[in-house]
């Protein structure tokens, strides 16, 4: 499953580029994650870790995953976290990507979420689908508070 969200934000590219780099703020603004806290780093980590949730829900089911995503690239303009579990296990990838650039109201930003896995993908695009609306707003409210 690949799916972009597009947002735009009315904050300039650097606090916007702040805030999409830290995991932490993501509850507050992305729907779908509904937790995330700093984890133990390890030495093969190529930046910070943390736990996340994600947290879905359709109808009267919901499901919920938790993550260790590790931030493994940042530049002036972007940033990616990429799934990397500890417990030697094969799982399926997980990557978040975010570019954010100068737009008519502050900041666009386009993040890209990559899922390999087969579990779930139907019920998890149209949750995508539905959060997509509300990430540029609460994105929005977010940084300016």
């Amino acid at each position: 499953m690949h799916r972009t969200i597009m947002a735009d934000v009315a904050a300039d590219p650097e606090r916007v580029l702040e805030i999409v780099s830290d995991l932490a703020t993501y509850p507050e603004w992305l729907e779908l994650v509904s937790a995330a806290d700093r984890a133990p780093g390890e030495t093969t980590d190529a930046g910070p870790a943390w736990f996340i949730t994600l947290k879905a829900k359709v109808g009267p089911f919901s499901r919920s995953k938790r993550l260790r995503m590790v931030r493994t690239n940042q530049d002036d303009t972007s940033v990616r976290f990429e799934r990397f579990e500890v417990d030697r296990r094969d799982h399926s990838a997980w990557v978040m990507e975010s570019v954010v650039s100068e737009g008519p109201e502050g900041s666009v930003v386009s993040m890209e979420l990559t899922y390999d896995g087969k579990l779930f993908t139907g019920p998890l695009e149209t949750i995508l689908g539905s959060v997509a609306g509300d990430a540029g707003p609460r994105l929005s409210d977010y940084a300016s508070s």
